[in-house]
């Protein structure tokens, strides 16, 4: 893991929130809820027991500078550094809806909405949702705590859902409402909306987990090594979404929702002045 002021990237929908942990409140309302429940920061440390994830979060954009060399991409160019791993600690989410008195054999109920305290310039709030079979699972937790501390503002604190294996967009920051339903949130854009080209939101489902995938880190592209040395030196990452563990480049397989490093060395061919790197993990 690495600690919160060496993640190597963060991003936010809208404006970096600064909330206060003493008055802030987590609602917990929507389809199979009697009665909206209200907890404080301070009831969900004192009143559950605390559950710990090892879980990466990944920026749905991740290596699109990789992506825009096969297809022209909307977005930032990311390399393939919008990815950090971190242990989190919290309250598991579905015991959150069991004192809700959700029923979790429901069949009504096939989204949970999670919304943040960070708004945009109309007031409209950002927002997400996971399906509820996610909601449900013991490793989705509501985290009040990254790396052994509180979580930082620019992570989400007080309050963040962390779903691992799902996309970091899902992943809600400064979360303040969490609502079942039987439909997907229309959050962060509503359906309704398209980008100029007129994308159609239904067309298409919402990114949810992640394939397996490696990226390698060392060496960059274009790097020059001398023919002498014999060898490169090779080192990436390799993880997969839904809780599914690598195996081929793996040091620890209890940790499968977290990314795995990898580092080898590969004999520099005699008469190329090339050499392309590919990967593979499975």
């Amino acid at each position: 893991m690495w600690p919160h002021f060496f993640w190597l990237f963060w991003r936010n929908g809208y404006r970096l929130l600064q909330v206060d942990v003493k008055t802030h409140k987590l609602t917990i309302e929507g389809l199979g809820i009697d009665r909206p429940v209200e907890l404080s920061v301070e009831q969900l440390k004192k009143n559950y027991r605390p559950v710990s994830v090892t879980s990466v979060v990944q920026c749905a954009g991740n290596r699109r500078a990789d992506m825009n060399d096969y297809k022209k991409t909307q977005g930032l160019l990311w390399k393939g550094t919008a990815i950090s791993n971190a242990e989190w600690t919290g309250v598991r989410l579905r015991d959150l809806l069991l004192l809700a008195g959700v029923d979790p054999n429901d069949q009504r109920i096939k989204h949970v909405h999670l919304e943040g305290a960070d708004v945009d310039a109309t007031g409209q709030c950002y927002g997400a949702s996971i399906t509820f079979q996610k909601a449900m699972s013991p490793e989705t937790i509501i985290a009040y705590s990254m790396n052994g501390t509180d979580i930082p503002p620019d992570h989400g604190a007080p309050l963040r859902c962390v779903v691992p294996g799902v996309v970091g967009a899902r992943q809600v920051k400064w979360l303040k409402t969490i609502r079942l339903s039987d439909v997907e949130s229309p959050r962060r854009f509503p359906p309704g909306v398209g980008f100029a080209d007129k994308l159609d939101w239904n067309s298409v489902p919402s990114i949810q987990e992640y394939p397996v995938q490696s990226a390698f880190c060392i060496p960059a592209p274009g790097t020059k090594v001398e023919r002498a040395e014999g060898t490169i030196d090779v080192a990436g990452y390799a993880w997969s979404g839904g809780g599914r563990g690598i195996i081929r480049v793996e040091q620890d397989l209890e940790h499968m929702w977290a990314w795995t490093f990898f580092r080898t060395s590969v004999k520099i061919p005699d008469g190329v002045d090339k050499v392309e790197l590919s990967g593979e993990s499975n």
